[in-house]
């Protein structure tokens, strides 16, 4: 009971509390926009030549302004967004219009879950391993050239590596395909023809991401365990003769994961954004390329859609880790 009230219920209140107050910006921002999504699917359908007598302009933008959820005073508009996400329906997209957002967004999400969680997990556990060895091991030569690398990579933006990429392993040599997430007119299926077609295509977005990743939890993880080894125990354990492979391993390196961990876990629950840029670039059939298409289109039903999702992800990668860290650090006790 003293545990529930002390450290269980006041996290899940936070986590409550964030995600109300981060769903409600979503729910405004997007209105505060000059974009009239009716008028637009209105001026679309004019554009194309149809002809709409005043009657059923005003008709068809009573029953969008209906359906897209705009009806009613903006108070009216927030209660019945509630409503809806507790159903888990976002409406239908506003410009793919039938398609339910619910849909475009299980469609997207299982490219971005396994192309972000491999190399997120990757990068994780690469770069905090040589990050460490090389805050342990500074003077070794090897620890010198690595970190020298990461210096030469980890400043370059994600764009620009991935753009790199693109013209030396697709075009100038062309090993790997340019875009898409497998090929056109490949029949999807689990089958190893079609697994294979789309590690090949996934091979350059998430080679970007891996690189980069690599790099910065390399310079992160290096300077923490530089702060470490001047920590007294280190200092004790060398004088009481520990082989130092155990106390870089056993003591380093493990207590230097500490705060790393916490990262591992919002770099996770930001799978619902998707790798926005990256996906752009290769255009992966992913929630980053579908958030950009509804940007560039003014589909606020969809943005709100995939928003509420990552807010409601990373407030929960947080409450998780927040609830599971004492068993990383026996330091932390649920008092």
């Amino acid at each position: 009971m003293l545990f529930f009230k002390r450290y269980l219920l006041p996290r899940i209140v936070q986590f409550l509390v964030v995600v109300f107050v981060g769903i409600t910006i979503v729910f405004i921002v997007p209105r505060l926009t000059p974009v009239d999504p009716v008028q637009q699917v209105i001026n679309r359908i004019t554009a194309q030549g149809a002809f709409l007598d005043p009657a059923a302009v005003d008709s068809m933008r009573k029953s969008l302004t209906e359906l897209y959820g705009l009806e009613g005073s903006m108070l009216q508009q927030y209660f019945a967004f509630w409503g809806r996400l507790f159903r888990g329906d976002f409406g239908p997209s506003l410009f793919q219009f039938p398609i339910p957002v619910t849909q475009l967004i299980m469609t997207s999400l299982p490219w971005t879950a396994g192309l972000l969680i491999s190399t997120t997990l990757i990068s994780w556990i690469v770069g905090n391993l040589l990050g460490g060895l090389a805050g342990y091991f500074k003077d070794r030569r090897w620890a010198k050239i690595l970190d020298n690398i990461s210096m030469v990579i980890r400043p370059i933006p994600y764009y620009i590596f991935a753009l790199l990429l693109l013209i030396l392993f697709a075009y100038l040599f062309p090993i790997f395909p340019s875009a898409g997430g497998y090929s056109v007119g490949r029949r999807v299926g689990f089958n190893w023809a079609f697994i294979s077609d789309v590690l090949v295509h996934s091979f350059l977005p998430a080679t970007s991401l891996v690189v980069l990743g690599i790099a910065a939890n390399f310079m992160t993880m290096k300077l923490i365990v530089s702060n470490i080894v001047a920590e007294d125990y280190v200092m004790y354990a060398k004088a009481g003769g520990l082989k130092e492979s155990k106390i870089a391993f056993k003591y380093v390196l493990k207590n230097g994961l500490l705060p790393q961990i916490t990262g591992l876990a919002l770099s996770l629950g930001q799978i619902f954004g998707g790798a926005l840029i990256t996906e752009i670039v290769f255009s992966y059939p992913g929630i980053g390329t579908l958030v950009y298409g509804a940007i560039n289109s003014g589909d606020y039903n969809l943005i709100m859609g995939v928003t509420s999702l990552s807010v409601i992800g990373i407030a929960g990668a947080t409450l998780i880790i927040d609830l599971l860290y004492p068993l990383f650090d026996p330091r932390i006790r649920h008092r």
